[in-house]
């Protein structure tokens, strides 16, 4: 952050909350159109409301649109201001075609749902205005960081997809370590994965264990998981991320070592996801031994003995 333009926000508290019914006061507009988006009344989706451009340069567009986005000129029944919980923000910067915004620290109180749509609500507002392409999230001048502890970045309109009828969905890329199987069978490959595009919805958990079963890019790299292998469930508690398959993953190819396919799981999950260990079932069951060697009745830890070129921690 360099420049600074402060805001100044008088929050509102939002009370009503009634399903979206598409006949409110305010007036909304085509997708085509200048407009600003806010909470639908249940806040579970945005809604596009018809507004003016005020202001001749960039800066004053911008706070004029977060003004407006704070406080709405019109009360509605059937939406609402996305800043709530006492959320503002404390100063923006202006940096070519982004826009840096900097909130106070009450943006951490918001849960998933609201965090997200507050995003995408103020992103999808402030990119209408010309020679604004991105946006940029800052607590207290700090970059808002994913659950993967990495920079959310530069966000354009595109990251957000909103089907009729549907909840908003913020998209999002990074990056993953995978472990794939080598040639023989008999060791295990580490391949970095860059700009990975995934539903904030999504665990990262879930998402390494998709790209896994996509199998490798690279050359000497080959796939471990049997491809139609179905992820019946996956959940993460107290460190230790919890994996459902069905029965298809003990169809493994014949030149894979069991043990070089349940540590391709561990070890991809352990490196990008946030469990520390994986506790692996199958159809539910889990008091078995894989491959009839690998005993899966405990949660395991990630094994970089497999790893060519690697050796333990």
């Amino acid at each position: 952050m360099k420049r600074k333009k402060d805001v100044s926000f008088l929050l509102v508290l939002l009370l009503a909350f009634g399903l979206l019914s598409g006949c409110g006061r305010g007036e909304q507009v085509k997708q085509s159109g200048f407009g600003l988006y806010y909470l639908s009344a249940d806040k579970t989706d945005l809604v596009k409301v018809s507004a003016e451009k005020e202001g001749k340069t960039k800066e004053e567009q911008i706070k004029h649109v977060l003004d407006v986005l704070q406080k709405p000129k019109e009360e509605s029944e059937d939406y609402q201001s996305p800043f709530i919980k006492d959320v503002s923000v404390k100063e923006f910067e202006v940096d070519g075609k982004q826009v840096d915004l900097s909130f106070n620290e009450k943006y951490r109180s918001l849960d998933t749902t609201e965090e997200v749509l507050l995003r995408a609500a103020v992103v999808k507002s402030l990119v209408q205005i010309s020679g604004i392409q991105y946006v940029s999230f800052y607590i207290e001048r700090e970059p808002l960081l994913r659950s993967d502890k990495m920079p959310v970045g530069l966000m354009s309109s595109e990251d957000f997809v909103q089907n009729v009828g549907s909840s908003l969905h913020f998209y999002q890329s990074t990056s993953l370590t995978l472990y794939f199987a080598n040639k023989a069978g008999d060791g295990l490959v580490k391949e970095t994965v860059n700009n990975v595009r995934y539903n904030s919805n999504i665990s990262m958990e879930r998402l390494v264990i998709e790209q896994l079963l996509k199998g490798p890019s690279s050359s000497g790299a080959y796939e471990t998981l049997p491809a139609n292998t179905k992820i019946l469930s996956v959940s993460t508690k107290d460190q230790i991320c919890y994996v459902n398959f069905d029965q298809e993953l003990m169809n493994m190819k014949s030149n894979v070592k069991p043990e070089i396919l349940i540590y391709s799981i561990v070890n991809s999950i352990v490196e990008s996801g946030t469990a520390g260990q994986v506790q692996i079932s199958i159809n539910g069951e889990s008091d078995i031994r894989f491959g009839q060697s690998v005993p899966l009745d405990q949660p395991l830890s990630r094994n970089l003995d497999l790893v060519e070129g690697e050796g333990k921690d």
